[in-house]
């Protein structure tokens, strides 16, 4: 059986992360890893069993090297990952905090802010299920902005992921990300950034201001995730999970909905399949992690309210009650 393809695309930087824990300046060794929403997605994809191509622009450097080689390793194809000669791969640093991560960004002029709508002439989606963008390309550049927009007009079924980035929005119209969201057939959003950038935060709030797409998810940080979905509105809890640090974790729970989504699954199903896999992010300082057993997490898929309840994820294993 053939495996369903996914697009997903978008910028991915070199991350550094302090090797031990402690503030960052302070910090005497460095691990390096990858971060960058949309490989995040293709990633858990990928280990989900489907066809994953991470579309992008990396520099002519070790930097960019690196990223494509972490990326492939993990199953994802990356034949339509451009090398630009002339710009560098973009990278952050970040420390771990359970209560969000700080972040500094060094993505100014990157390889992938000069992308552009030219990047889909040599793009073949013709056997593309799904194609996943978020709302950071659109701030990286004017051209990647008429990227989105130009992705937004295929024939193909998109997702979007608000991932709203302050930092990135200072001088730009954040409006945009509205109209956006709007011309996708699936959004996710936090309550927290729809707040910040539209301001409501209520799931019908929300559907008033996006009344095109076929399916929205409202995640509410730890509380849970709402599915809108026609005149539906579905809650699932999060599970309860010890922490190490949140970055990263809202791709998990994109690309866990998405497999469900395209396998078909139950509306109740693609919310728990999301808070599953963005709990395996949860439990690591990486932006990917690993993923939950496969028995565990069959176990939940179908568990009855008190058992999804009661189950702690912790770093020795999932607790049940």
């Amino acid at each position: 059986m053939e495996r369903q393809e996914v697009v997903c695309l978008g910028e991915s930087m070199a991350l550094f992360v302090p090797a031990q824990p402690g503030p960052v300046h302070e910090a005497r060794d460095w691990t390096l890893s990858v971060g960058g929403a949309e490989s995040n997605v293709a990633s858990h994809l990928a280990r989900a069993g489907f066809h994953a191509r991470w579309v992008s622009a990396l520099g002519d450097d070790s930097l960019g090297r690196a990223v494509r080689d972490r990326i492939a390793g993990v199953g994802v194809d990356v034949t339509d990952v451009r090398t630009d000669p002339a710009r560098p791969t973009g990278l952050y640093v970040k420390e771990a905090s359970a209560d969000g991560s700080p972040v500094r960004y060094y993505r100014r002029g990157s390889a992938a802010s000069g992308m552009g709508p030219e990047l889909l002439a040599a793009l073949d989606v013709s056997k593309t299920a799904l194609l996943h963008i978020s709302g950071i390309t659109a701030a990286l550049s004017s051209t990647c902005l008429d990227l989105l927009w130009a992705v937004l007009a295929l024939p193909i079924r998109v997702s979007f992921d608000v991932n709203w980035r302050p930092a990135l929005w200072t001088e730009l119209d954040k409006g945009v990300l509205r109209e956006l969201a709007d011309r996708a057939d699936i959004v996710f959003v936090g309550d927290d950034e729809a707040k910040a950038v539209w301001g409501v935060e209520e799931p019908a709030e929300i559907r008033a201001l996006l009344p095109n797409p076929a399916e929205i998810v409202v995640k509410h940080g730890p509380r849970g995730a709402t599915l809108l979905t026609g005149d539906e509105e579905i809650f699932e809890s999060a599970l309860k999970v010890d922490v190490v640090e949140p970055v990263g974790a809202g791709d998990a729970f994109a690309a866990g909905f998405l497999a469900a989504d395209l396998n078909g699954e139950s509306v109740r199903r693609r919310l728990r399949r999301g808070h599953l896999t963005a709990a395996g992010v949860l439990l690591t300082a990486e932006d990917l992690g690993e993923p939950l057993p496969e028995p565990i997490v069959a176990k939940l898929l179908d568990a009855d309210a008190a058992t999804w309840s009661g189950a702690h994820v912790t770093a020795g294993g999932v607790i049940l009650p």
